[in-house]
């Protein structure tokens, strides 16, 4: 039961990080009538998928913190550093990245520099909760064993 609960957290995280960054983002600035205008919408997206990903990565961790469970010691153990680590990407976007990016706009100043980098930290938060899912969608090799027998 846990280890599903763990498994639909991480297709909520990947599924969104793929939504609004390869999708979503991109028709905003398609369809809106300024880039500004569709920047300032994209940041807002952006800091909401944030939170949505510092919620998915943190009850995954809750999750995996079950000590008392051996099955559940097996998938944790290969899913919790790309946790970890796309937890710290969406952290350090949101208040390290983002913030900079708004004032470079203002500024004229190393706007792509800090835009690159952020789309470089995006990019690493979502490979890291698509690891995630598929570390944990991996079926256990007692589970693929017994399923495969006749009884």
């Amino acid at each position: 039961m846990k280890q599903r609960f763990a498994i639909l957290l991480a297709a909520l995280w990947w599924g969104s990080l793929t939504g609004v960054g390869f999708v979503v983002v991109p028709l905003l600035f398609m369809h809106l009538g300024s880039p500004a205008a569709a920047g300032a919408m994209a940041a807002k997206l952006f800091s909401a998928q944030t939170w949505l990903s510092t919620a998915c990565a943190m009850l995954m961790l809750l999750v995996f913190n079950k000590k008392d469970d051996p099955a559940t010691a097996l998938y944790a153990a290969a899913a919790t550093k790309f946790v970890v680590a796309g937890l710290l990407l969406a952290l350090l976007v949101e208040f390290g990245v983002a913030p900079r990016i708004v004032s470079a706009r203002a500024e004229g100043a190393n706007l792509k520099l800090w835009h690159g980098l952020g789309s470089a930290m995006y990019l690493g938060q979502w490979l890291c909760a698509g690891l995630s899912l598929w570390r944990l969608s991996r079926p256990a090799a007692g589970a693929a064993s017994a399923a495969s027998s006749p009884d």
